[in-house]
């Protein structure tokens, strides 16, 4: 029975090709996928692809974007108000506001996964883990990064933090769930059975098997977390001049939307993009591994 449920495990996995056919026939989804890859790919190679500094400021400042009259094959998507280069800005801009929403869906999911496994395994800590949980989950986290740009002040370590813990009750809600449900099934019975220590079923048993729902719901909240971290930058809570990030491009082109509309929208279009391809690939994933869709 213990080399069974040690191969348990294992055989789940095998399911993994009717998954991917699936998704494979889902062209929406690749496509998001495929436009999700292409801008990640370009924020990471920002520094080789960016025709200009970022930081250089030019005595040509509100320069249109080339398709506009006076516009520039020099400056492709034109210049700010301080005549940086808008392209190499949002390159370097959309670098940063991926890495602060990895950084905080990174933390917050495993922190919110470890209070979900701990509520749904350890029922005594049910009660404790879920209620802080919820109290957390009555903060929105606007309200969150004001308070931590409070204590530690405005910055990427705020925004992160902030987030960060804005996501933890969500996941830990998620995870419990799906953790709620594994724990009724007859592997963990069996594996308490026959004694196998709590680190195995907790780990290799009962966090693989969430793994998925988990996942889904990540993807889901990545999308959710770049919109609020572009809020907190747009209210001055975020990254700091002269650094670029999409949300504080945005605030310092609002007073030239008249005259030099580019400058907002553009980064606006930005968060726009990612956050929609995000939500579609989320959706996808949610709908392909949703056990009452895989037979249909």
């Amino acid at each position: 029975m213990r080399a069974a449920l040690a191969q348990l495990p294992l055989r789940r996995r095998r399911g993994a090709s009717p998954f991917l056919g699936r998704l494979l026939r889902d062209r929406l989804a690749l496509a998001a996928a495929l436009v999700l890859a292409l801008i990640t790919l370009a924020a990471l190679l920002a520094p080789w692809l960016s025709p200009h500094d970022p930081f250089e400021t030019k005595p040509i400042p509100f320069q249109p974007p080339v398709w506009a009259e006076g516009g520039t094959a020099d400056y492709l998507l034109g210049t700010d108000g301080q005549g940086r280069d808008m392209l190499s800005r949002l390159l370097h801009g959309t670098r940063l506001t991926l890495l602060i929403a990895v950084l905080a869906v990174a933390l917050g999911g495993g922190i919110g996964v470890l209070v979900g496994l701990f509520a749904a395994f350890y029922r005594r800590l049910d009660g404790v883990l879920m209620r802080l949980a919820d109290v957390l989950l009555s903060f929105p986290a606007i309200l969150l990064g004001l308070a931590f740009a409070a204590v530690i002040g405005p910055g990427m370590g705020a925004i992160i933090v902030a987030l960060a813990v804005a996501t933890v009750p969500d996941v830990a809600r998620i995870t419990r769930g799906a953790a709620v449900m594994i724990m009724g099934q007859d592997f963990m019975e069996a594996g308490r059975a026959v004694g196998l220590p709590d680190r195995t079923l907790l780990w290799r048993y009962l966090a693989l098997n969430c793994m998925s729902s988990v996942f889904v719901f990540l993807t889901l909240r990545f999308g959710q977390v770049i919109l609020i971290g572009a809020v907190l930058s747009f209210l001055g809570l975020g990254a700091r001049p002269p650094a670029a990030e999409l949300g504080m491009m945005a605030s310092q082109g609002r007073d030239a939307l008249l005259f030099a509309p580019h400058i907002s929208t553009l980064p606006s279009l930005m968060i726009v993009l990612v956050v929609l391809c995000a939500n579609v690939l989320g959706d996808a994933l949610r709908d392909t591994l949703d056990p009452r869709l895989r037979n249909t």
